[in-house]
């Protein structure tokens, strides 16, 4: 199982980071709609809120892809996600009909906090930058 660590570590960034990446460009493509659309669900300074997500998202995502300061970008991508979670996928406040799909976005993110939270406390493996760095 230890010849599948860093090969498994690289692919698990990989795909976390699939998600991030886009988003963070997407909303770069897409600002005012995403403001508008974090202003219908509540979210306090969307401006603000939209511009803090884009750069989680985008520099977060790509430092976890290329494995740079994979922890502490884990770490923010890790609370960004959380916090997003009770802001956009808030099931138990949404008709009856909306509560699975929500329950189930909550819970998918809820699952993806958790993988970055193994990255935060694990590192990127051997096949990143953080493991060219010298060691502090």
């Amino acid at each position: 199982m230890n010849a599948l660590q860093n090969p498994l570590a690289l692919i698990g960034r990989i795909l976390l980071a699939i998600l991030f990446v886009p988003a963070g460009f997407g909303k770069i493509a897409g600002f005012a709609g995403t403001v508008g659309y974090a202003t219908a669900m509540g979210l306090p300074a969307p401006q603000v809120g939209v511009a803090i997500a884009l750069v989680i998202e985008l520099f977060g995502g790509l430092a976890l892809l290329i494995g740079y300061r994979t922890r502490i970008a884990a770490i923010a991508l890790a609370v960004f996600t959380l916090v997003a979670s009770f802001f956009f996928h808030a099931y138990w406040a949404v008709p009856a009909e909306q509560q699975m799909m929500q329950q189930l976005l909550f819970f998918k993110n809820i699952a993806i906090t958790g993988g970055l939270l193994a990255f935060a406390a694990f590192g990127a493996g051997a096949f990143s930058l953080d493991a060219r760095r010298p060691a502090a």
